[in-house]
């Protein structure tokens, strides 16, 4: 087991011992369409700070990423469906989360899983976390998009679907 693996491991366990606490790792959410001039991506603004980003939050109680993924995605989008995993992976300083220091002095990082969602023709409903959504193609989502992890999960999606490798599951 990895170093980082063993300090969230054992975050986990006392996240587990005390209820209400957001779990030591972030979930990032691509979501995306098929259109005829390429694919799209959805980005979204938030509502507290002036940046755009992807579908992004923490796990709950003893949720995996994946089902976090699920969740975050359905509260902030409205989308559901299958999450497909991408391979980006990033760290996030604790420092971004304010209850952070509830983690433990030997957390300083924490990871962030990437995913993918095809929204087909669905539409994106907000909820209050973001104040606007702009279905882009690639090289305006990665001039607006703020977060450099952001960028790099948009490169990998972008990539596998012009290989057309594994996003859809």
């Amino acid at each position: 087991m990895s170093w980082l693996a063993g300090v969230v491991n054992n975050a986990l366990d006392y996240c587990s011992e005390h209820e209400d606490m957001r779990l030591p790792f972030q979930i990032l959410v691509i979501a995306f369409r098929r259109t005829a001039s390429g694919p799209e991506f959805a980005v979204l603004k938030r509502s507290d700070a002036d940046y755009w980003q992807f579908i992004a939050g923490g796990g709950e109680d003893d949720e995996t990423p994946q089902q976090a993924a699920q969740r975050e995605t359905e509260e902030e989008t409205g989308l559901t469906g299958t999450i497909v995993p991408l391979d980006s992976i990033s760290t996030v300083p604790k420092s971004c989360f304010a209850d952070a220091d509830k983690w433990g002095p030997d957390i300083l990082v924490i990871p962030q899983y990437c995913f993918a969602i095809d929204a087909g023709s669905r539409d994106i409903v907000l909820s209050a976390e973001h104040t606007e959504s702009r279905w882009v193609q690639f090289e305006e989502a990665s001039r607006l998009l703020k977060w450099d992890s952001n960028r790099n999960a948009l490169w990998e999606l972008n990539e596998r679907m012009k290989a057309q490798i594994n996003t859809t599951p």
